[in-house]
């Protein structure tokens, strides 16, 4: 599986995020402190996610993901878009309720589009990870995607005692 990407593009104030490969948790804080920059953009407009590339996301990235949509709603009353391709990428994002909080392309052609790092982060370099900062982003990450429906707060609330206790 190739290694976990995420590459990013402003253009005009909409911002595109192109998840590439075996998106994980080494990403989590760069990816985060990007969120807050695109926030803080005086032109933001709206954000849509490229899964097309994406073989794998997992649950840290997707909670970032929804607290992305989360921000863009109650910031902006604008509701992101992902677009994914892969069947086990749209039954992963079906299976956490993205449905209920992003508007699901399962077709776009988004070859227009060339997201590149931003300025100086590459989202895909190795980092020397704080582990109080890694597992801040974690635990965040997860009580999102708990705060969407039953089924997740179900699936990770035994994850977030465990973090919360160590």
């Amino acid at each position: 599986m190739q290694a976990g990407q995420i590459l990013v593009a402003d253009h005009d104030g909409v911002f595109v995020i192109k998840l590439i490969g075996d998106v994980r948790l080494t990403l989590c804080i760069s990816f985060d402190q990007f969120i807050e920059t695109m926030f803080a953009s005086d032109n933001f407009l709206s954000v849509m996610f490229d899964l097309t590339q994406a073989q794998a996301i997992d649950s840290t990235t997707l909670g970032l993901m929804a607290k992305i949509s989360i921000l863009a709603r109650e910031k902006h009353q604008k509701t992101p878009v992902v677009v994914s391709t892969n069947p086990g990428i749209n039954r992963l994002l079906q299976s956490m309720g993205f449905s209920d909080i992003f508007h699901v392309l399962h077709d776009f052609d988004a070859s227009e589009i060339t997201p590149i790092p931003l300025g100086h982060q590459n989202f895909s370099a190795a980092q020397e990870l704080d582990e109080t900062k890694v597992k801040e982003k974690v635990l965040e990450a997860h009580r999102v995607l708990m705060g969407l429906n039953d089924t997740n707060r179900e699936t990770f609330q035994d994850l977030i005692q465990t973090l919360e206790n160590s």
